[in-house]
């Protein structure tokens, strides 16, 4: 089980993204844990964190994170699939970056 950190800046759209990430996850049968944080909380939550990804509204922090959680990959989400609220695009986009 494969466990997915988003973090923002405890914004309501990313909760709306783990809800639609979880249901493209469910649609092809991939077994993971999808949450969100608050960029605040990167270094404690990123620790067992197998990616961590960003909210558009935080991703000028992707430097940040990745010395924060050096053996974790750590990627801006795609602002269109953001804005779309596409889960299906962004479960995908965390499988190639997993090599899945």
């Amino acid at each position: 089980m494969k466990k997915i950190v988003l973090l923002c800046a405890a914004g309501m759209s990313t909760s709306m993204l783990v809800t639609r990430m979880k249901k493209a996850a469910d649609e092809i049968a991939y077994e993971c844990d999808i949450n969100a944080y608050s960029i605040a909380e990167a270094k404690e939550v990123g620790a067992d964190a197998d990616i961590i990804l960003l909210g558009p509204q935080v991703r000028f922090n992707l430097g940040k994170v990745k010395e924060q959680c050096p053996n974790c990959p750590v990627e801006a989400i795609d602002m269109t699939a953001y804005g779309m609220m596409d889960g299906a695009k962004v479960i995908k986009r965390v499988k190639e970056v997993l090599g899945e």
